[in-house]
């Protein structure tokens, strides 16, 4: 038996040499320079630049477009009772206190519409009366009262007096010195920092000034500026911080 096994084998014929096995060929890549590699680099990081910068105006066209619509697109008559403020300024990293003493910074209140007024802490008669067009112009706006709040910005260290203190319930009231406060916001020629409501926009910036002597009898073109900017902004701006 072995021996016919080893005759058939023998029998065979001798393997082609196509058959044989052959070692792997090798390719050679020659590598970039550091020219290259630095170029590709280079491209890598551009590209980079504008995908992020294109991701940024998306987020920014909302905000970009209820702007142009209120301060470029206007109907043919169409006037603002308030004046605008060109450019407009941030709020600044300025330090204040709160009525207990709490320290806080003016730019904690970015996030929101403000109404604000500016006057010392003893409240004369003016102020009482800004205060009052603060919190009435507020509750006229009905469902969106919630994206406004008005602010009292106290420039002096007077006491508030007690009598005061149930009419400022729901108001953000904070100590800030008037120079300081003047480096900020800026009252019409021939008027004092008192004397005006200013409107800040969700972003911080101081964008608006009513006029001086504001009564209830103009009160309702204020009320009639703010709900364009409420309307305008709808898209982008939502009530709370």
């Amino acid at each position: 038996m072995s021996g016919s096994k080893l005759s058939d084998a023998s029998s065979l014929p001798p393997a082609s040499p196509s058959s044989q096995d052959h070692p792997l060929g090798l390719t050679v890549h020659s590598l970039p320079t550091p020219e290259e590699a630095a170029g590709g680099k280079a491209r890598r990081t551009v590209q980079g630049r504008w995908k992020m910068l294109a991701v940024l105006l998306t987020c920014a066209a909302p905000v970009i477009a209820s702007y142009f619509t209120y301060y470029v697109v206007r109907p043919e008559g169409r006037r603002n009772f308030g004046e605008l403020v060109n450019p407009q300024r941030p709020l600044p990293d300025q330090a204040v206190l709160a009525l207990d003493g709490t320290p806080a910074n003016l730019r904690a209140l970015k996030g929101q519409w403000l109404l604000l007024s500016a006057a010392g802490g003893a409240c004369d008669d003016a102020c009482q009366k800004h205060l009052y067009l603060q919190r009435q112009l507020r509750e006229t706006l009905g469902k969106e009262k919630d994206r406004v709040d008005w602010v009292w910005l106290v420039t002096d260290d007077a006491p508030i007096p007690a009598a005061l203190l149930p009419a400022l319930k729901g108001a953000t009231v904070l100590r800030v010195g008037e120079l300081q406060l003047s480096q900020w916001l800026s009252p019409a020629v021939g008027h004092l920092l008192q004397d005006h409501l200013y409107v800040v926009d969700p972003m911080g910036n101081w964008m608006m000034r009513f006029p001086a002597g504001l009564d209830l009898a103009a009160a309702a073109n204020a009320k009639r500026d703010l709900d364009r900017l409420l309307r305008a902004s709808a898209s982008w701006d939502e009530a709370g911080r």
